[in-house]
């Protein structure tokens, strides 16, 4: 048991058993079966800086209205999804199997690989780059980590990375307010 004192499971289906499932039809296939070796973090708000309500799931699900907001004019049409999101109070929504492609890299690179939606699986948090995120998240975060690196043993340390690592220039997500130390410390705090 780990100092996180949540333990999440996932199910053969490649849901996570703890998670609050919203399937969404924004995914394929992985190009090879099986080849899971990167986990991403993002950060979303919608709209941004706003947290709660139901428009990251409308996102996700590709029903989001754009005319509730201004800014969902810009992003209505977007097909995009995440395999889960973490709320700011801790609950993790599963949008995509993990076995699954999730469409939230886009174009991207790692250690010279491209199209890293192929070969990764996409967590968003609920936040901004400029608002710090909460413990409930870290605490969270970590454990799913931790489920997922046993289940994909090639998702290492190593290869944890930020969008903003996979898409410099591009994206600035999850941000300078994450906090990689606290995040590497708490998936190693039973160690």
């Amino acid at each position: 048991m780990t100092q996180t004192n949540i333990t999440f499971s996932i199910n053969s289906d490649g849901w996570c058993e703890q998670a609050r499932k919203v399937p969404s039809p924004h995914y394929n296939e992985r190009p090879v079966a099986g080849d899971i070796s990167l986990l991403v973090v993002h950060n979303i708000s919608l709209p941004p800086g706003e947290f709660g309500g139901p428009w990251i799931d409308d996102l996700f699900l590709g029903r989001l209205d754009p005319a509730a907001h201004p800014y969902f004019a810009e992003i209505g049409q977007l097909r995009v999804s995440a395999h889960c999101l973490i709320r700011r109070d801790g609950e993790v929504v599963q949008y995509v199997p993990f076995h699954l492609r999730a469409w939230h890299a886009g174009v991207s690179s790692f250690a010279g690989r491209e199209a890293c939606n192929d070969f990764s699986i996409g967590i968003e948090l609920e936040g901004t780059d400029t608002q710090p995120f909460t413990e409930p998240q870290y605490r969270v975060l970590a454990a799913l980590t931790q489920a997922l690196m046993a289940r994909f043993p090639a998702i290492t340390p190593e290869r944890l990375t930020g969008h903003s690592d996979i898409a410099p220039g591009r994206k600035s997500d999850p941000g300078p307010c994450f906090d990689w130390c606290e995040y590497h410390h708490r998936l190693h705090a039973d160690e």
